[in-house]
């Protein structure tokens, strides 16, 4: 595993810039929430940019290949837009990290947010390049993620994030202190990443985790490939989010707790990150610092510069 390259923080965002959106994994399959994510984001004082035939599709996928890739190139390369925002997750990210510009993701550092499937683009480009890239409402979920959430997304934006996340209902599962490189992610893309020439960097992280739709057995047996892979051996922390559809969440904590139970670590629950209406927004990479005596996650890095 290739060491970690030095993190580069993206610039802020003032009112009146350009967000680009881009559609690098699965179609719009709801053009009503595309258009209430628009609006939030004019709302907001924001323009946006995106290509004329976004709302393409081709089956799981938002068009080929190339037209997936090249509208990310495009909106990269575009000095006018100053961050880049997902319309969904799905699947396909995987399909174009063989081919992405990490020179030119490096050379024009700008925020990129996303979760779910954009969970491979996020810790591919912050493995590879350095960049810190956001873990969180996409343009199709922003409208209807609850009013934290939002007020959390706008707050990074702008240059403002909550330095300290204190969660109410958060579950401490087991105590303990941690501190280390966030890594958020959604549970199946991190596995399906493993073995590849993108896989992040695990040691000493916080490993913030999240899925959707998959059945009671797919959960076990993929945190049980993590655990078999040796990847829980190397992180310093673990942060269960949002398992939606996924069975009894008790089952999931225990099943983490049982990989878990010959290592001092940190294991908290029921954070609010991944598919539901509550996803706060957090950083990929970025040095935090979990406490279980207070409960709270604190970012020890400004996040935008």
């Amino acid at each position: 595993m290739n060491a970690t390259p030095e993190a580069i923080f993206p610039a802020p965002l003032k009112k009146g810039d350009t967000i680009g959106i881009i559609a690098p994994a699965g179609p719009v399959r709801n053009e009503t929430d595309f258009a209430a994510g628009l609006k939030m984001l004019a709302d907001l004082g924001f323009k946006t940019r995106y290509r004329s035939d976004i709302l393409r599709h081709s089956d799981y996928l938002a068009g080929t290949d190339h037209e997936r890739l090249a509208e990310l190139h495009e909106l990269w390369r575009d000095p006018e837009v100053k961050a880049i925002l997902a319309v969904r997750g799905g699947y396909g990210c995987m399909r174009i990290l063989p081919d992405l510009n990490f020179d030119l993701i490096r050379q024009h550092p700008k925020m990129l947010i996303g979760f779910s499937d954009l969970t491979v683009l996020l810790t591919a480009i912050r493995q590879h390049t350095g960049l810190i890239t956001f873990h969180g409402p996409m343009l199709t979920t922003l409208a209807r993620t609850d009013r934290d959430s939002q007020e959390a997304f706008f707050d990074l934006l702008t240059g403002r994030p909550r330095l300290e996340i204190k969660i109410k209902g958060l579950e401490i599962l087991t105590g303990g202190q941690a501190r280390g490189r966030l890594l958020p992610g959604n549970l199946t893309s991190l596995v399906h990443m493993l073995g590849t020439p993108f896989e992040p960097n695990w040691k000493d992280t916080i490993v913030v985790l999240e899925d959707i739709g998959e059945a009671p057995y797919r959960i076990d047996r993929l945190l049980t490939h993590l655990g078999a892979a040796g990847r829980l051996e190397q992180i310093a922390g673990l942060i269960l989010g949002d398992f939606d559809q996924c069975g009894e969440r008790e089952a999931i904590w225990q099943r983490a707790l049982e990989l878990l139970a010959h290592r001092s670590i940190p294991v908290w629950a029921n954070f609010p990150c991944g598919h539901g209406s509550k996803n706060h927004i957090l950083p990929v990479g970025a040095e935090a610092l979990l406490d279980s005596s207070t409960g709270r996650l604190t970012l020890l890095e400004h996040l935008a510069r």
